[in-house]
């Protein structure tokens, strides 16, 4: 069987490490040998991580995909162009593809999906989305007799170990983001981690499998981290409570849409979630027959998600054998989107108060107006520096951004000082 792979970099190194270290292996896994055929890189002269021979090296990398005797492209190249052209070529050629391009499976998955179709080729994506873990394949094979509702976890390193630092040193953000940049954790420029765009991808990716609709990087509402200091931080840890880097994806009450979300929220130090330290990942899938099951592990590196290209190759080299095929993209149920302002949640509020009567009835008031109920509450501090810390029971997203702007509006209130999003209840 042989393989073309795109990408020569972190992870496509290790890809050919892996293919040299286990092939024997490989092969009786397998039932055939895999061989390289050809690497499309950039720059020809540039130093790797691993040797390759030079002839297998070229910057052409459409001639590549498209060589008659290539049986599987595996594309690690990564972002938007060339590598969505790459691979409709390769699967209109009835290649088969892994990829662990999330970003492009979550902006236009459609395209390929189609054009796997047509070709008759699988297209695997494992590596997409948390690394090592196995979590793709059980949404899309092990659990496609069960009906899920929810998909809640960590799935960005970078932003999990920022928090992390944050909340075991009391590190400032911008301290503990250098830390994680002089590990590797982070990219020299961090936007696509620390504000979110990688893990609302990723949760895009997690809800179409889970809930067999198509749901796209743009549908996903995304906060990042960057705004959250080691005050909150701090508050929080007070509270028994740890922040964290969510992606959710939950069907409605009603079981007629999905809201799919990214975003920091206070999770009790009891929940299974606020364990999980360090770059790790761990995401908990929630169904209705198989009840919770928790996924943890590496989610990012070279070695970790070469682990899961290499599983996949290994399932489409087998299905080529074979002449089977493996899942095509599932979206009978066609569900909906629905936007963050439907979305239920819990909100943690803490306000800047006058010191005066009457300031907690005021203010409870006007959660009251907005239909929004009270779960605890508490006061702190005196004169300037008083306020109020509050706790709600579920509401809709709108509900609570109404109420923070009418209490922006009081002459009590000097500042709205924090609001975040509380999930959990100690369970996941």
């Amino acid at each position: 069987m042989k393989v073309a792979l795109l990408g020569c970099g972190v992870v496509g190194s290790q890809v050919i490490r892996l293919m040299r270290e286990q092939a024997d292996d490989l092969t009786a896994r397998i039932g055939a040998p895999l061989e390289l055929a050809g690497v499309a890189v950039r720059r020809l002269g540039r130093k790797r991580e691993v040797d390759v021979d030079p002839e297998l090296l070229t910057t052409d990398a459409e001639a590549l995909v498209t060589r008659d005797d290539v049986d599987i492209v595996v594309e690690v190249i990564g972002g938007i162009e060339p590598a969505r052209s790459l691979i409709v070529a390769a699967l209109s050629k009835g290649k088969s593809v892994v990829t662990a391009n999330k970003a492009l499976l979550a902006e236009d998955g459609a395209t390929l999906h189609e054009a796997a179709r047509t070709g008759g080729g699988d297209l695997y994506f494992e590596a997409s989305v948390a690394g090592a873990i196995p979590l793709l394949r059980p949404l899309r094979e092990s659990l496609a007799g069960d009906h899920v509702n929810r998909v809640l976890g960590i799935v960005n390193g970078t932003t999990n170990y920022i928090l992390d630092k944050m909340d075991s040193s009391g590190a400032s953000f911008n301290d503990a983001l250098e830390e994680a940049q002089a590990l590797g954790y982070a990219e020299a420029d961090p936007t696509a981690d620390v504000e979110g765009f990688d893990a609302a991808a990723k949760a895009a990716i997690l809800a179409g499998l889970a809930f067999h609709s198509r749901v796209t990087a743009e549908q996903v509402h995304r906060e990042g981290i960057t705004e959250i200091t080691a005050t909150d931080v701090a508050s929080a840890k007070a509270m028994g409570y740890v922040i964290k880097l969510l992606a959710i994806c939950a069907r409605s009450d009603d079981g007629q849409s999905v809201g799919v979300r990214v975003h920091p929220a206070m999770i009790p130090r009891t929940h299974p979630l606020a364990g999980v330290r360090e770059a790790y990942n761990a995401v908990f899938v929630e169904a209705e027959s198989a009840g919770q099951l928790m996924f943890y592990g590496a989610g990012a590196g070279g070695a970790p998600t070469a682990s899961a290209v290499l599983g996949d190759m290994v399932a489409v080299a087998r299905n080529r054998l074979t002449g089977a095929r493996g899942p095509e993209e599932s979206t009978y149920a066609s569900l909906s989107v629905h936007p963050m302002g439907e979305t239920v949640t819990r909100c943690h509020v803490a306000l800047d108060v006058a010191d005066k009567p009457g300031v907690l009835a005021r203010v409870a008031e006007e959660f009251a107006r907005h239909d929004v109920s009270i779960q605890t509450v508490r006061q702190e501090g005196h004169g300037d520096d008083a306020q109020l810390v509050l706790v709600t029971h579920r509401a809709s997203d709108a509900a609570l951004t109404a109420t923070m702007d009418a209490l922006r509006k009081l002459d009590i209130v000097r500042a709205v000082a924090g609001v975040m999003r509380v999930e959990g209840d100690g369970q996941a």
